[in-house]
């Protein structure tokens, strides 16, 4: 498989998963909205994130929890990184 092949499939994986994830929240405030009481079911809102500088990353979110999957997902793409780094790829020209 060509890295160029390679490079548009990751990119189609991650619009789909942006898409995905849209869906998801739309579903899920369509299904809060629907309860009988103003407010009922309320959880507040979490959040979480990591930008990758390198193979190095700055870790950010709202509560312990986020933070938890946001450190698993973080160690996930630092292996990934290191794997990528290792394996040689043969550009057919």
């Amino acid at each position: 498989m060509k890295i160029i092949t390679l490079g548009f499939i990751m990119v189609i994986a991650g619009v789909l998963l942006i898409i995905a994830g849209m869906l998801s929240m739309v579903y899920h405030a369509a299904v809060q909205k629907s309860g009988s009481g103003v407010g009922e079911g309320w959880t507040g809102v979490r959040g979480g994130g990591v930008v990758m500088i390198g193979p190095i990353p700055i870790i950010f979110g709202t509560d312990i929890g986020a933070l938890k999957v946001v450190m698993i997902l973080a160690i996930i793409l630092m292996i990934i990184a290191a794997i990528l780094l290792f394996i040689p790829f043969r550009l057919g020209m």
